[in-house]
Formats: structure tokens, C-alpha cells, sequence
């Protein structure tokens, strides 16, 4: 059984491979630093979000290997038991690509980590109090959710990640 720090080791190292990048595949400097910006930057949220999930004692490693149904399941990882009794099991990752993996690989991982940290923020959050109930309107529909300090789950949750991480990662990750 893979334990929670071999999945984030491997995670680590998908997260630190290079995008390979082909210039040529861009018309111009322009789109090709904006792309390798957002490249970038998903870079430093994975990280940061794999430092929060290292943290939390609350996420096991059968927490981490839910969480990999996160980003339509692209992402995944399995247990390798090399055939040599010098070296111990390890945790192995594949990813399916979409459209184009250099500015998708590292989202999968932000994604399957922010699932894993929702899952622990949903066990700890406070329950809703079912006697406090709001109403939600989109166009004509209506729905009434329990709230929690005047907000749904949801909206708690999300409030939550903000505080923890700020406007940024909370918005491309949690919301």
C-alpha cells in the first residue's frame, strides 16, 4: 500500500518536470511567454497547495488516492513493486493528455490536490445549522440551503480556501 508521503514525493517530481515547451508551436514571444507564464504559475500553486496537504495529518493516503478522480481522472497512481529487493514500492504516475499536456499536466496536479484539501476542509468544517435556512435565486429557480454563518457549505468552503491561500488560488482551484 503506497503511503501518503510516496504519492507526494511523486507528485513533487511530476510537478518539477519541464513542460517541453516548443516555440515553434506559437506564432509569436508574446503568446509564447504568456503561456510559459501560466505555466509558471500553476507551478507555484501545485507547490503550495502539496506543502498544505503535506501539513494536514487529517489526509491519509487512501484520501490522496480518492483525490486522483479529480481532473476527469486524467491524472493517476499506481503502486510499482520493482522486481529487486534493494528498492521498496513507489508510487508511479500516467496522465491521459486532453488537448496539449505542457499547460495541462500541472493543472491535473493542482487538481487532485485541492480535492484532496476540500475533502479534509468538508470533514472539519462546523454542520449547518438546519433550523437557519437561506434561499439562493438564479433567474427562476430558487433552491434553499442550511447555512453556516449566514452562508451555504459551499460558500463557506470557499471562503475557507481564500483566507488560507488567498483570492487567487482559491478562484482558479476551489471554486
Amino acid at each position: 500500500m503506497l503511503t501518503k508521503q510516496q504519492i507526494l514525493e511523486a507528485l513533487r517530481k511530476w510537478i518539477n518536470q519541464r513542460p517541453g515547451l516548443e516555440f515553434a508551436n506559437y506564432g509569436d514571444r508574446k503568446s509564447y511567454r504568456q503561456e510559459l507564464r501560466s505555466i509558471t504559475r500553476d507551478r507555484a500553486d501545485a507547490l503550495q497547495l502539496m506543502q498544505a496537504v503535506s501539513w494536514c495529518d487529517s489526509i491519509t493516503a487512501e484520501n490522496m488516492i480518492d483525490s486522483f478522480r479529480a481532473f476527469s481522472g486524467r491524472l493517476q497512481v499506481r503502486e510499482v513493486v520493482p522486481a529487486s529487493v534493494d528498492g521498496g514500492p513507489y508510487a508511479e504516475l500516467s496522465y491521459c493528455t486532453g488537448q496539449y499536456w505542457p499547460s495541462e499536466y500541472r493543472k491535473a496536479a493542482c487538481a487532485v490536490l485541492a480535492q484532496a484539501l476540500w475533502g479534509a476542509a468538508q470533514a472539519d468544517m462546523p454542520a449547518p445549522d438546519p433550523n437557519k435556512k437561506i434561499t439562493k435565486t438564479f433567474g427562476t429557480f430558487a433552491n434553499e440551503h442550511e447555512s453556516i454563518d449566514g452562508l451555504t457549505p459551499g460558500d463557506w468552503m470557499r471562503r475557507y480556501f481564500r483566507r488560507e491561500f488567498g483570492r487567487g488560488i482559491e478562484s482558479r482551484w476551489f471554486n
